[in-house]
C-alpha cells in the first residue's frame, strides 16, 4: 500500500466511517473561524489586561505566528504541491459527503491545521511554566480543528498532519523568538 492509498483509506474511514448526526453538526462548527472568535477575543483581552504593554507584544507575536503559518502554508507550499482537495477530486465524487462548501484552493498542507497548531504551540511556550493545563487544552483544540477538516471532506489526513507539524515548528520558532526578545521588548 502506498502512502497515497493509506491516506485515501484513512480519509474515507474518518469522512464516511465516523459519519453521524452529532459530528455532522459539530465538525463544521469546529472548523468555522467565527465559532472560535469569542475565544480569540478572550485571549487578546486577557493578554492585554493581564500583561499590559507586554500583552500587546504577545498579541503582536501571536498575529505574526498566524500570518507566518498562513503565508507559508497557503502562499508557498500549497501552490508548489498543488494537491486537489478530496471534495474536488472527481474520482471521489460518489464518496464525498458534502458537509461544507469545498473551496477552490489546494489541499496540502491544511492551513487550518498549520495556523492552529502554530498558535497552540506559541501559547504553550508562553504559559506552560505558569499554567500546565495549557498543553493538553491547546493541543486538543488544534487537533479537533484539524480532524474536523478531514471529517467534512476538505482535507486528507496527511494534509492535516503536515499542517500540524509545520504549525508546531512555526509556533516553536515564534515562541522561542518571543522569549529571547522578551527582555528587550
Amino acid at each position: 500500500m502506498t502512502i497515497q492509498e493509506f491516506d485515501l483509506d484513512l480519509f474515507l474511514k474518518i469522512h464516511r466511517g465516523l459519519s453521524c448526526e452529532f459530528l455532522d453538526w459539530l465538525a463544521p462548527l469546529l472548523r468555522n473561524k467565527f465559532f472560535w472568535s469569542p475565544l480569540y477575543l478572550f485571549i487578546i483581552i486577557f493578554l492585554i489586561r493581564e500583561y499590559k504593554r507586554q500583552g500587546w507584544y504577545m498579541v503582536g507575536f501571536m498575529l505574526f505566528t498566524f500570518g507566518l503559518g498562513d503565508g507559508i502554508a497557503s502562499r508557498i507550499i500549497k501552490p508548489l504541491v498543488a494537491r486537489i482537495r478530496p471534495c474536488n477530486d472527481f474520482q471521489l465524487s460518489n464518496l464525498i459527503i458534502h458537509r461544507v462548501p469545498c473551496g477552490s484552493g489546494y489541499s496540502f498542507p491544511s492551513s487550518h491545521a498549520t495556523n492552529h497548531f502554530a498558535i497552540a504551540v506559541f501559547l504553550i511556550l508562553l504559559f506552560y511554566r505558569s499554567w500546565k493545563p495549557i498543553l493538553p487544552i491547546a493541543l486538543t483544540w488544534a487537533f479537533l480543528i484539524s480532524m474536523s477538516q478531514v471529517y467534512v471532506g476538505v482535507h486528507y489526513p496527511i494534509d492535516t498532519l503536515a499542517g500540524a507539524i509545520l504549525g508546531a515548528l512555526i509556533g516553536l520558532f515564534t515562541g522561542t523568538l518571543y522569549k529571547r526578545l522578551q527582555p528587550h521588548i
